[in-house]
């Protein structure tokens, strides 16, 4: 499959298409719902009910590709973003609390791991988004002004071998970037360069410990 960042013939650089994003938004969206209502701030749909309407008024404004600049689709794009890493902190302080006190929620082994599974999902889609939105200043930026030195530093980006002419990383990329950094609690092939990467991904890297440590530990102690 080819680079849909890039022309048919190879030449100047296409602007991401919001889908695949927005599926991701989407994926975001149904974890409250398959979570236990404490995980979620007020009820389960607040927060998809917010991230889907500025999702909305993302397609509106800019549909098709990510390609329009503008203060108020910058601002859409940050809110959405601030919504998905608010909803996924709240479940991710929620579980930790529950597991550290005992609660009711965290007794039974199989809910216990299926909440952790879920909640470790939600911080690995918000900091696909926080990556995907903070590098080179977001995708509308990466595509109208590429940065002379990148946030993040992919292999297409270090070695042009690697990759077409003009090749630019997308929303799959940085979730890549996410997943790995939360299973591996390190830097992969994507090295960190700005000092808001590296702290970025240090956070997750410390989250995604506690939450799967928690987790199994509880696992392992209720199942003996």
């Amino acid at each position: 499959m080819g680079d849909d960042s890039l022309t048919p013939e190879g030449g100047s650089p296409r602007a991401e298409r919001r889908w695949t994003a927005s599926a991701f938004v989407l994926a975001a969206m149904a974890v409250p719902f398959l979570l236990p209502a404490r995980y979620s701030p007020g009820t389960d749909w607040f927060l998809p009910a917010i991230e889907g309407f500025v999702l909305l008024a993302l397609i509106v404004v800019d549909p098709g590709r990510i390609d329009r600049p503008g203060r108020w689709v910058r601002a859409l794009s940050i809110a959405l973003v601030v919504v998905i890493a608010a909803g996924a902190a709240w479940g991710a302080g929620r579980l930790v609390w529950d597991l550290l006190h005992g609660a009711p929620q965290t007794t039974v082994p199989n809910e216990l791991l299926v909440a952790g599974a879920l909640v470790w999902l939600q911080t690995v889609l918000a900091f696909a988004f926080l990556y995907w939105e903070l590098d080179g200043g977001g995708p509308v930026t990466r595509h109208l002004r590429p940065p002379a030195h990148p946030d993040l530093a992919f292999p297409q980006q270090v070695d042009l071998r690697l990759a077409a002419p003009g090749w630019r990383p997308i929303f799959v990329d940085y979730l890549y970037l996410a997943l790995t950094n939360a299973t591996a609690f390190s830097p992969t092939d994507v090295m960190p360069l700005a000092r808001w990467a590296k702290l970025t991904m240090a956070v997750q890297s410390l989250l995604s410990i506690v939450i799967l440590s928690l987790v199994v530990a509880n696992a392992v102690n209720l199942l003996d």
